[in-house]
């Protein structure tokens, strides 16, 4: 398996790997495909990369940014990230994760949000109950991972493709 920066032909994988990962899962409305690209379409994919095995997709992470309303800069929301279902419990999610969490630092982020299951997230370095808030959405499930610095407070507002109101 190889992990790269998506290409252009890999989008229409990109769109199956994510529509099957998250078929049937009961956090999904099946969304997910639509909002990476959306994403794309208004060039807001700071980071997209995939897994490749014997030439296939297989997962696909995708990073964007976020704003606070006490204006904190370089933060991003990480997310969908897709396994398919066959190869989900091999660490290729893990793989992308901690890539993706790379290529933000190169970037010179401040660091990362998420909307997520803490029990699987924190090993990563998310913290779940971090005083983020979203109108909408369980603040239970709001993580941060601050790559330098300390987690901002306010009202987080992720990028208008996901179909979050942040009032």
């Amino acid at each position: 398996m190889i992990l790269r920066p998506e290409q252009p032909g890999d989008v229409a994988a990109i769109a199956a790997v994510t529509a099957e990962a998250f078929a049937g899962a009961p956090h999904s409305d099946g969304s997910e495909p639509a909002i990476i690209d959306r994403l794309r379409a208004a060039a807001a994919l700071a980071v997209s990369l995939v897994a490749v095995d014997d030439a296939a997709v297989i997962g696909h992470i995708a990073f964007s940014r976020v704003r606070f309303s006490s204006g904190e800069p370089d933060w991003y929301a990480l997310g969908p990230v897709s396994v398919l279902p066959k190869h989900q419990g091999r660490g290729v999610g893990g793989d992308l994760i901690r890539d993706g969490l790379q290529a933000l630092k190169a970037r010179g982020a401040a660091g990362c949000v998420l909307l997520g299951e803490p029990a699987y997230y924190t090993r990563f370095g998310f913290l779940s109950g971090a005083g983020l808030t979203t109108p909408g959405l369980p603040p239970e499930y709001l993580m941060a991972l601050p790559l330098r610095g300390q987690v901002p407070s306010g009202i987080l507002s992720f990028h208008a493709a996901f179909g979050v109101d942040s009032a």
